[in-house]
């Protein structure tokens, strides 16, 4: 599993949002709604220099938004499924716009598995003798075909 060391600087996600509990995971109902009404946001997508979205993201904090990781053992928080956009974008109704903080990361390749790149993250956290310092952020990169990165902040820069 490919995993790097990396810095995230502050971007903005427009989403759907919605509240994780215990038993109850938001993200596929989040993300039903979001691709039905992508269209709304569209233009709204940040893009790179061939016109590909650069992220699509399943962006997370905790319930007081300041994006520290998820309580009761990662299964309570908020979860924005949306795409990257400029900081100065403003969502249409019925969207929410989140800017995230700049966090050095670790930044884990998702191969398959999604429960083991998420355990391979926080392991590889610990060995290195780090600690999670805000929640795990999950992107799509488009450019890659549509390839999962999820990134654990160790440090708000």
């Amino acid at each position: 599993m490919e995993i790097v060391t990396c810095e995230l600087s502050a971007f903005s996600v427009i989403g759907m949002e919605g509240e994780a509990q215990p038993g109850y995971n938001p993200a596929p109902a989040l993300w039903d709604r979001a691709n039905a009404r992508f269209g709304e946001v569209e233009r709204l997508a940040l893009r790179d220099e061939s016109g590909i979205p650069v992220g699509v993201w399943g962006a997370m904090s905790d319930l007081t938004r300041s994006f520290l990781p998820w309580g009761d053992g990662f299964s309570r928080g908020l979860y924005l499924a949306g795409v990257q956009a400029p900081a100065g974008a403003q969502p249409p109704a019925g969207w929410v716009k989140w800017t995230l903080p700049a966090f050095a990361c670790l930044r884990v390749k998702a191969e398959g598995d999604y429960a083991a790149a998420f355990q391979a993250g926080l392991d590889e956290l610990e060995r290195r003798g780090l600690t999670l310092a805000g929640a795990v952020q999950e992107c799509q990169r488009p450019a890659e075909g549509g390839q999962l990165y999820l990134f654990f902040p160790y440090k708000r820069l």
